[in-house]
């Protein structure tokens, strides 16, 4: 019996996609890339028109047999891969090395995994596009020849081991600007004034802050001194104050769009706490299919790599009735969004749910927790994008001094009256009550106090606005944001503090100081983006491969052989002391295990010892007996994943322990392990140190450099503290 052979890229999907086809189909899987760029080469050959040479890796040749087995056994072939980019360039690859014709082979592709989708697919195929597939191509060369040309560079002016990329380092360059801004910034001093007004029977409070005087607004930096603000403080004091005026009115706010790629990741990581990469691993899961018992294996999202909101009439009518009948008609409201990212392919729909009447809870049973989380994001984007707005109720007071009327403070209320889109999808937002009070009407002082303020230096990227930034930036595309936020913490040039922020490491600063000296292009934010444009240029036909790799190589490669004849090699050089053995000039060098000194006349002279920061590690954390071996003492040493204590005996004696700011005390509760100080994405608290096996931990906060107990809690709790403002008040 003849059957056609559909490939597609994983086992997953060929399963879910396998279900919905009957026996004249073959679905199986390439296991993703089947052909690549060579390990061991540069494979790209700037003389021979940017000629790219492609080898079936190791792990894939057996996949590469099998397929073509299949292939000749089939009456035909028919790819299926995603319909990215990346996924048109796997179709081609595929065609190459199974012997199919590019330009008649079929080629059927869909954005969600569900019977209808690819029966659709599957009676409308397509052939390769080779412009998707030159734009592909193009991406991939010019990160390997910035990659393999650049990075020796960096080797023989820093330090052998490192590496640079064409948008990985401009994404470093975000990074530590930002941290170049913090460090510059310096805090400036302001003081507002707050009221504390007091109607009716004196029990309703009206908090308010003084925002005019004599009609004009007052700045942000009208009283930057503690005795100014007194001053006026004293004098407000003595007045007596009514209200001016009350304005009522009704304020709607509008549901986001539907999830694109880059709105995912930043929601992922702000309300989820998942890297990018963690998000689109899920998102891909989801994709392709999990099983949900009697259902069987089901797509539960849209493709899930798109710059498009566009929704289908299909999707809009299924969200329709699914509202209709959860929540009702007076939640219900149809909208289309408009797509702002250039060049979005609009035939791609947003990320939603293939089936929106399939709700988090009836598919919780068969999702693990960070799939049921992600899923519950996209389903309650999706259904808010169909919904009426939220209503607010708002409420907004000026209150007067009763002689003068040149003093004005603002008050403003805010009730929600109809929940709309917040049904589904919440929001940060809490009613603030302001008692009925009427025009005209007196009101008690209760308090007028000064508030000390001081501006705050910029925040260092996070998850969700690093993605942000490099969308706004146009650097790389969604597609690319995990890989490129991984590569630089994989490469050790940004590490993830305990707020979850990302700061950049000393040799992060170093490789991105010598990079925007003698390389100001690569790492140039416009001209990254320009880039990007060639490529969505090539992408639809309106430019070539060769033109777009040449336009950027050629000055490129110039001015690296320029800069490799007369740069000299980056050294932070020790001036207050020669060296101990031989009275040459020491430096600081970075290893792969962090920085260390050593003598500049190297290899003559071998002497090296620990840096100034290790050494503090050592007098603070170091110097106690080894607990396992007679004679040993535990040392500070640096490993991949940072100083570490060691026994001197090593290899003897393999004894290691982690760094731990111990209190002091001995845990109260297991009266075995040490008490130590630990930080978490709420803060900083104290711990046993015997866990997982004891769980016991209090809640802290960090003072004047001085850990201190704030409250002791549950090793289970999680309830939230309410963090509340020092008031500097003149009240007597």
């Amino acid at each position: 019996m003849s059957k056609a052979l559909i490939i597609v890229e994983s086992p997953t999907k060929a399963k879910t996609i396998g279900k919905f086809l009957g026996k004249d189909y073959i679905v199986v899987s390439s296991m993703g890339h089947i052909r690549d760029l060579p390990k061991s080469k540069i494979g790209v050959d700037p003389d021979d028109k940017f000629a790219i040479t492609y080898e079936i890796p190791a792990k894939a040749k057996k996949t590469v047999t099998e397929l073509k087995k299949l292939a000749k056994m089939s009456d035909e072939v028919i790819l299926a891969t995603d319909e990215d980019r990346e996924g048109e360039a796997i179709s081609w690859h595929l065609a190459h090395i199974l012997k199919l014709k590019p330009n008649t082979t079929k080629r059927m592709v869909f954005h969600e995994i569900t019977e209808s989708a690819i029966k659709e697919a599957l009676s409308h195929p397509r052939h390769i596009d080779s412009n998707l597939v030159d734009a592909q191509q193009a991406r991939r060369a010019l990160d390997r020849l910035v990659g393999y040309k650049l990075s020796p560079f960096l080797w023989q002016k820093v330090q052998r081991g490192l590496s640079a990329g064409r948008v990985q380092s401009v994404a470093l360059r975000l990074i530590v600007d930002r941290e170049r801004e913090i460090e510059a910034f310096q805090a400036q001093e302001y003081w507002s004034i707050e009221g504390i007004f007091l109607a009716g029977d004196a029990s309703l409070q009206i908090p308010a802050s003084l925002t005019h005087i004599k009609e004009k607004r007052l700045d942000k930096f009208a009283y930057k001194t503690e005795r100014e603000s007194q001053d006026l403080v004293s004098q407000l004091k003595s007045l007596s104050y009514r209200v001016k005026s009350i304005e009522n009115k009704s304020v709607a706010r509008n549901p986001y769009p539907p999830f694109i790629t880059s709105s995912l990741q930043q929601d992922g990581a702000r309300r989820l706490y998942l890297s990018a990469k963690q998000t689109m691993m899920i998102a891909q899961q989801l994709y392709e299919g999990v099983s949900l018992g009697a259902k069987g294996q089901t797509g539960l999202i849209t493709y899930m790599r798109t710059d498009s909101t566009n929704l289908s009439r299909q999707a809009i009518a299924a969200a329709k009735a699914q509202i209709m009948t959860q929540f009702g008609e007076q939640y219900y409201q149809m909208r289309q969004f408009k797509t702002k990212a250039k060049n979005a392919q609009e035939a791609h729909e947003a990320i939603r749910p293939t089936d929106p009447s399939l709700t988090p809870e009836e598919v919780k049973p068969y999702l693990d927790d960070k799939q049921y989380k992600l899923y519950s994001l996209i389903w309650g984007r999706f259904m808010a994008s169909q919904m009426k707005p939220a209503v607010f109720d708002t409420m907004n007071v000026s209150i007067t001094d009763s002689e003068s009327q040149s003093y004005i403070f603002t008050a403003t209320g805010k009730r929600l009256v109809f929940d709309g889109f917040m049904r589904v999808y919440d929001i940060k937002s809490e009613d603030v009550l302001l008692p009925q009070i009427q025009e005209g009407e007196s009101l008690k002082t209760e308090d007028i106090r000064g508030d000390q303020h001081f501006t705050q230096p910029p925040a260092r990227y996070s998850e969700s606005s690093l993605v942000k930034a490099l969308e706004t930036h146009a650097i790389g595309r969604p597609s690319t944001y995990a890989s490129i936020i991984s590569t630089i913490q994989t490469r050790g040039y940004v590490v993830k503090n305990d707020d979850r922020r990302f700061a950049p490491t000393d040799i992060g600063k170093v490789v991105t100081d010598m990079l925007v000296a003698h390389f100001p292009h690569i790492v140039d934010i416009d001209f990254t983006a320009k880039v990007e444009e060639q490529f969505d240029e090539i992408a639809i036909g309106k430019d070539t491969y060769q033109k777009t790799m040449a336009d950027f190589y050629t000055p490129f490669i110039q001015n690296l052989k320029e800069k490799e004849k007369h740069v000299e090699r980056h050294r932070e050089l020790i001036t207050d002391r020669p060296c101990p053995l031989c009275g040459g000039q020491l430096e600081i060098k970075r290893s792969k295990f962090g920085k260390f000194i050593a003598c500049t006349n190297y290899p003559e002279c071998k002497y090296t010892e620990q840096s100034d920061e290790e050494k503090q590690l050592q007098a603070d954390f170091g110097g106690e007996k080894c607990p396992n071996c007679s004679d040993g003492i535990m040392e500070v040493k640096s490993g991949r994943f940072g100083p570490f204590l060691g026994c001197s005996n090593y290899p003897t004696c393999k004894t290691i322990q982690k760094i731990e700011h111990k209190t002091g005390e001995k845990c109260p509760e297991c009266g075995i392990g040490d008490m130590v100080f630990k930080k978490g994405k709420r803060g900083p608290f104290k711990a046993c140190n015997r866990y997982p096996d004891c769980k016991y931990i209090e809640g802290a906060k960090k003072k004047a450099g001085n850990y201190t107990v704030k409250k002791k809690a549950g090793a289970k709790s999680s309830s939230k503290k309410k963090v509340v403002k020092k008031k500097v008040s003149t009240k007597k």
